[in-house]
Order: structure tokens, then sequence, then C-alpha cells
């Protein structure tokens, strides 16, 4: 197995970057540390995979190749070397070695036989085209708020679902609830996914790095795919159900209000500097024309502030709300005026925004007497 090809560094760096957070997991598989290379006369392919979440890259390259060569390699260091290289890179395959070239660098990596990578997954079916930077505004109204390690499993994902003509994001904290959805998108039947956490979080990335325009979103067997023109990525699902979230979202005989968003998001970060790593609820008081904010932390101090409040029309209502979950959502929240509905001191606070693409709406769960104490 020999043969040349050449790449630019910045070319080969950004596919192997993209790459690091699978090939970096520690598997049941040592081989999963290494990346495939697949080199065709005309094209790259890179894969790497962590036997949950999987990436394969192309890139068009120069070789003096006659037929396809295919190799492993180790991905953190082949990533570190090439990171401290600059232009093109000539890469030379001689045996069980890849050389490489630059200026005055000259190394050498060895390599493995590429029959002991994992198998890969293969013949996507395709569903739809999604805009990327629509896909992405979607993905980080939602992602931020999916846990790391909760003790329920399905809350560990971010829920896409196609159901009523809409396509909608979903996740929870089990505090916290945060959905996006959008008619711009629908399939002719009724799917749902739950993607890990790194699957999302993964995809934001790759997205946020990618110049298409478009993405398709497709399957392949029980996996998930997202591809652009030079990417596929794919990712196992996670087999327990999404709790039931609709009945919490029903906002029956809840009143309406507005307020500043700027001058919230202020007040709710000087809540949160009393709280000193505690969990101490803060008070609010909603009244027509005014919502009053207040926390009294023993051990560091107090807070007491007042707030204009626009179209609350009812009688007083009085809640606790921890500060930093009512933080999260807003800090993101896309508009001026933030409207939301309230009902007492037992039900949630709704949160809601949209636009002509999409419809987001932010619940968060009351602190009770109990949890406060």
């Amino acid at each position: 197995m020999n043969g040349q090809f050449t790449i630019d560094q910045k070319d080969i760096l950004s596919m192997l970057s993209s790459m690091q957070p699978i090939c970096g997991k520690r598997t049941t598989l040592d081989v999963t540390e290494s990346i495939l290379f697949q080199v065709a006369p005309k094209e790259l392919t890179l894969k790497s995979t962590d036997l949950e979440i999987s990436l394969q890259s192309t890139l068009n390259i120069e070789s003096d190749l006659l037929e396809n060569i295919s190799f492993l390699i180790s991905g953190k260091r082949i990533f570190e070397l090439v990171k401290e290289m600059e232009g093109q890179i000539e890469f030379f395959v001689d045996k069980n070695q890849l050389k490489l070239a630059s200026d005055n660098v000259d190394l050498a990596l060895n390599i493995k036989e590429a029959e002991e990578f994992p198998p890969f997954p293969e013949r996507i079916e395709n569903l739809m085209e999604i805009d990327s930077k629509f896909l992405l505004s979607l993905l980080n109204k939602v992602a931020f708020l999916i846990p790391q390690n909760n003790s329920n499993i399905a809350l560990n994902g971010m829920l896409l679902e196609f159901k009523d003509g809409l396509m909608s994001f979903v996740a929870t904290d089990g505090h916290c609830l945060a959905k996006v959805h959008t008619n711009k998108y629908n399939l002719p039947e009724d799917k749902k996914w739950l993607l890990p956490k790194r699957a999302a979080l993964e995809i934001k990335k790759l997205l946020e790095s990618s110049d298409d325009e478009n993405v398709f979103l497709g399957t392949c067997g029980n996996q998930l795919v997202f591809s652009g023109s030079n990417f596929n990525f794919f990712t196992k699902l996670i087999a327990e159900p999404f709790p039931q979230y609709e009945p919490i979202m029903d906002k029956k005989d809840f009143l309406p209000a507005t307020l500043s968003r700027e001058a919230f998001v202020k007040t709710l970060k000087r809540t949160s500097c009393l709280l000193a790593g505690q969990f101490v609820s803060t008070n609010f008081k909603f009244t027509p024309g005014t919502i009053d904010v207040s926390l009294h932390n023993k051990e560091v101090g107090k807070i007491d502030e007042s707030l204009p409040l626009k179209d609350f029309k009812g009688k007083d209502i009085k809640s606790r709300f921890y500060s930093p979950y009512l933080l999260n959502g807003l800090q993101i929240f896309p508009e001026e005026n933030v409207k939301f509905f309230v009902k007492n001191d037992a039900k949630p606070i709704i949160f809601e925004a949209e636009s002509d693409s999409y419809h987001w709406t932010y619940l968060v769960m009351p602190v009770s007497t109990a949890e406060n104490q």
C-alpha cells in the first residue's frame, strides 16, 4: 500500500478538528481512537465513530493515486501534528507509515489496517432538505437546556418531532422546558426521534462551521442522519420514551403579561448573585402595572425590586422561582419585550416568542415551600 496526495493544512485541520470529540471519547474498542482515511484518486474521505455518533467528511484532493487506499491513524496525534504545520502538506503512504511533509517539516506516523475499523453506517434515506441557518437557530433555542447526566435517561436528549404539520424540537431538565416548532417543514406521517445531548451539540458545531445553505435530514437504519455537501453525521437514538410534556403547557385560565427583557434579565442576574451556590427561591408578585421581585438569603443579603408590567389584568398572583432557571431561557429570548403567562403559585410561568417562521416556548416550574427549605 503506497501513494501520495496533497492537501492544504487549513482544509485537513478543519476535518480533523470536527472529529476530535468523537475519536477522543473512550469506548469499549481501542480502535475508535483512530480515524479511517479512505483515499481515492481525486477525493479524501475521513470517518470517525465512538459507536454512538459517527461523522464522515469528504474533500477534493490532488494525488498520483491510481487506485483507492485505506488505513487507520491516531485521530488525536495527526490532529495535533497537522495543527502545528502550515501551507500545503504532502502525504506519503508507505507500507505501515503515513509521512507528512511541509516546508522543512518531515515526520511519520504509524498506521493500521483499515479492516480493524468498526462497521460504518451506509445507505442513507433522505427525508427532507432544511435551511441550515434556520435549523441552527431552532437548535439554539432548545439545546442549551438538555441536561448532562439526569437519572431519567430520556431527559438527556432532545426530542425531534413531526406532528400535526409541524416540526418541533423539545428539551427539558425536569425543572424547565424549551420547545420550538415551525410549520415550514413537515413529513407525511408522524415521526419522533430522541437525540442524545452529544449529538445535538455536535450538529450545532457542524452547522456553525459549514458553508452549506441547506442540509438534509435522513435515516440510516435505526440512526438519524444530518448531511451537508461534504459531511454525513450519524447518531444513534435514545430508546426511552420522552415525557408527556403537552399537559404542562396548557395555558387554560392563565393570565398574559409583558415586560422589558433587558430590565428583567438584569434583575434576575442581581438576584442570582445573592444565591452563593444555594437553592434559594426568588419571590415574585404580579399586579396590574408592576412586578415585585424579592429575595432574602440569610447568609448573603437581600434584594427588593419593582419593574413595570404591561397587559396584566386580574387579581394579584404570588409565586416563587429559582432565578437561574428563568435566566437560562431569557438570555436567549429573541424579542425586546417578553410575553409570558402566569396562573398561581402551583403553576409554571410560560414565556413565548414567535415570528413568521417559528413559535418558541420556555416554561419554568415554581419552587414549592418544601423545596425552598
